[in-house]
């Protein structure tokens, strides 16, 4: 049993801020998160906290290393030193992501802030709402439209997620960055980033500019050194190092374990029926003075429409009736009124959140007369839709659907050979396409093996699964409180230990984490490959144990379709090798709503088959311009060996971090069970730890086995604190409340949480008179020998 001296030295030693190079820096932050410990991300977020003075770091580690760990390990760190003005700003589709992950892997709750929320907050309480102690997520846009609110918050991290976007900084006519740089020219920065050198050495100049514009001096005498003159490239390399951490795959392989993807095409050839609904729509989108499409909205519904015709003819049915309803409302008023076709087509198909911010943010409406409509071309189109909702009803079960069930049935024997479970998560663009294969799969064997996942998440057997999950889970600290986390944990809970298939919209590609799933199918293919990659990176992501196999649909009849899916698997490399799509590649992407824009032109604009191949031809020719072979030599000599001792650096660090876990795990401990059994001595029965005293619960072999919990979810053991319900006095029955999963009963034991907060601030206050103290040498135990003892 230990004594107030050891109470309170541990306590101290628990939240003692250390030395900024050695891994003892991190220990509550690597001490209360859920992730796996690798060595890469423990030596990344010590470099980006190892100089107080610097005003940022760049992590350009190599896709799938995970950058976004790293940023949760920092913003870990300064939360628990009590550094609480923590702002990520990121692509708008991934702003869930890492609420999510935050809340999932480091226990940190957020808030997202955009256009609505942000007004909402300003009615509701005075002050900005970024004045606001917890961590903040906003968009690119929204950052650089409230530029001087944020300039004025006193941040004390920025986190920059895809900061390769900002990478024009330095050119004037770049409003966002420039924005952006001035916002956040006072306040520590870390910029993620796995392509920091994609066309020019001038983009290293942009990022570095983003920490520090004083860094490298003006973007001429940077261009005069290193780009127009033979660069000295040592030089440059010197002058990044102390702001520039990359870690390479193949640096890691000692440590992380890279499955495959493997890919399957599934063909199918659309019925008379679906191909002249097919037809005829595509010829509708041709015309370009509608009142079905407002002009200034004409882009984004066009390819919004056209993504659906791809998903299905029920996807199709629903935002027919849609445009078609506004038409008549119009027709009814004799009024052309103000409407959004893009936020009503958004919102019913649960298409994510990638066009959100596309449009610049709506005028206040004005009251202002209707513009006088041309009654003969609105009946017109009218019924043109009623003509295509007609037709589109009559087609009941879909060509592609069958196929379907050729291709799980193909998909589900390549798992058994590969010994992996007999799961698939299916991906389709629609919600209405999700309720239609839902339907249609329950019909032909699959009924009680399926759940969906959108961005609803409304429908009953959803609301069922929410209610089972949260009665098994009331007392195991995994309900947070929060509606849709907590719905996304269950259903995925589902999934993994009931389901065979989940279908999934846009909405579910951010911040799902399905490992234990080795199949997935693509039913509609965007054409972004960057969402491509977030689909398949669902399920082939760390701790996947099986190869992935990936099927994609593709109409035979379709030249465009079969044109992008093969710039996706030959030039994008999506869907086979080890790493998918390569860093670089995706990097040149500037934006995958405008790459999608590009291939919307070459649908409009060319119609015979040698048209479309010419037009992708030449998209493709514009993706492979070559670089030239002076940047590729400097990319090689800048970030292939930027750090030659990397091995040695990663073995010695995973060693060291995992000697400090041990003993923060165990001077916790015991300081924990002191605290309590010390003040609450006269009710301890309402307390108990999964430790090898009876009065706390007892589970040791648990304890000594169990350093992670399932495969699947990969959540480190903590301790876990009951305060409702004694533990059962025998060992059997305690085992029985222990899930098949390893999930033990109450709420996860953290540093950061208000019960360790409570228990090391109780443990400091300890009374501690003068005592001899005697060390010994020749282990790291600490006596204590009062002279009352």
């Amino acid at each position: 049993m230990i004594t107030n001296y050891h109470a309170k030295y541990y306590a101290h030693d628990l939240t003692k801020i250390g030395p900024t190079s050695h891994s003892d820096r991190l220990s509550a932050s690597l001490f209360d998160a859920s992730v796996d410990l690798n060595p890469h991300q423990v030596e990344a977020a010590l470099f980006a906290i190892r100089s107080p003075l610097s005003k940022g770091v760049i992590l350009a580690d190599e896709v799938g290393l995970g950058k976004t760990i790293e940023a949760g390990i920092i913003l870990s760190q300064f939360w628990a030193e009590h550094k609480r003005r923590l702002l990520v700003i990121c692509p708008a589709s991934l702003r869930r992501q890492w609420s999510i992950e935050l809340e999932e892997k480091f226990n940190l709750k957020s808030k997202i802030l955009e256009n609505d929320s942000f007004r909402n907050i300003s009615r509701k309480q005075e002050g900005s709402p970024f004045k606001y102690d917890g961590i903040i997520i906003i968009s690119y846009q929204f950052a650089s439209k409230m530029k001087d609110q944020l300039f004025n918050c006193g941040w004390d991290l920025v986190i920059i997620d895809e900061a390769h976007k900002l990478r024009n900084v330095y050119k004037p006519d770049n409003k966002m960055g420039k924005s952006i740089q001035w916002a956040f020219s006072e306040f520590r920065k870390v910029l993620l980033t796995a392509t920091p050198l994609q066309n020019s050495l001038m983009e290293l100049y942009g990022l570095a500019s983003l920490i520090d514009d004083r860094l490298f001096g003006s973007a001429d005498s940077f261009k005069a050194l290193y780009v127009n003159s033979e660069p000295n490239l040592n030089e440059l390399k010197s002058r990044l190092k102390p702001f520039v951490h990359r870690t390479l795959r193949r640096q890691v392989l000692e440590y992380i374990r890279y499955t495959k993807r493997e890919a399957i095409t599934q063909p199918f050839t659309p019925s008379k029926e679906e191909q002249e609904l097919y037809d005829l729509v595509s010829d509708f989108l041709l015309l370009h003075d509608t009142y079905a499409i407002p002009w200034a909205q004409r882009k984004l519904v066009v390819l919004i429409v056209r993504k659906l015709m791809a998903s299905s003819s029920y996807a199709l049915v629903g935002t027919l009736k849609t445009i078609k309803q506004r038409l008549e409302d119009m027709k009814r008023s004799g009024e052309e009124k103000e409407f959004s076709v893009r936020q009503n087509l958004l919102t019913e198909n649960d298409l994510g959140s990638d066009y959100e911010e596309e449009e610049p943010e709506p005028e206040p409406i004005k009251t202002k007369a209707g513009k006088p409509i041309d009654i003969k071309k609105l009946n017109y189109e009218i019924e043109q839709l009623d003509k295509f909702e007609k037709l589109a009803r009559s087609i009941k079960v879909e060509s592609k659907a069958k196929e379907l069930l050729k291709g799980l049935d193909i998909g589900f024997n390549r798992m058994k050979e590969l010994g992996a479970k007999k799961k698939a998560l299916i991906f389709t663009e629609s919600s209405r396409t999700q309720r239609y294969l839902k339907d249609y799969l329950s019909a032909n064997g699959y009924a009680g093996k399926i759940v969906t996942f959108n961005g609803q998440n409304n429908e009953e057997l959803a609301k069922e699964i929410y209610k089972e999950w949260v009665e098994k889970n009331l007392k195991t600290g995994r309900i947070t409180g929060t509606p849709n986390v907590d719905m996304r944990m269950a259903l995925v809970d589902f999934f993994r230990d009931q389901g065979e298939i989940m279908i999934a919209t846009e909405a579910a590609a951010e911040g799902l984490n399905l490992q234990f799933c080795s199949m997935l199918v693509n039913y509609d293919l965007p054409w972004n490959p960057q969402r491509v990659e977030q689909r398949i990176g669902r399920v082939h992501r760390y701790g996947q144990q099986h190869d992935v196999v990936v099927i994609n649909f593709l109409n035979q009849t379709n030249s465009a379709d079969q044109r992008i899916y093969e710039l996706l698997k030959e030039k994008f490399k999506l869907f086979d090798g080890v790493f998918g799509a390569s860093d670089e590649i995706l990097g040149r992407i500037e934006s995958g709503v405008d790459f999608e824009k590009r291939i919307l032109d070459i649908y409009e604009n060319c119609r015979k088959p040698e048209e479309i191949e010419e037009a992708f031809k030449n998209l493709q020719e514009e993706l492979e311009q070559p670089i030239q072979q002076k940047l590729t030599q400097a990319r090689e000599a800048l970030f292939e060996h930027f750090d030659e001792d990397v091995h040695q650096k990663l073995r010695f660090r995973m060693e060291s971090a995992e000697k400090r876990l041990d003993d923060v795990t165990r001077m916790f401990w015991e300081v924990t069970k002191y605290v309590y059994v010390n003040k609450y001595s006269n009710d301890h029965q309402k307390y108990y730890f999964n430790d090898e005293k009876l009065i706390f619960g007892s589970d040791k072999e648990f304890i000594e086995a169990g350093a992670r919990t399932d495969e699947s979810t990969r959540i480190p053991l903590y301790y876990y604190l009951d305060t409702t319900t004694k533990a059962p006095e025998d060992p059997k029955e305690l085992k029985k409340e222990l899930s098949a999963r390893n999930r033990m009963k109450g709420q996860p034991h953290r540093l950061s949480s208000l019960e360790g907060e409570l228990v090391t601030r109780n443990a400091k206050e300890l009374e501690t008179p003068p005592a001899h103290i005697v060390f010994n040498a020749h282990c790291t135990a600490v006596r204590i020998r009062s002279e009352e003892r």
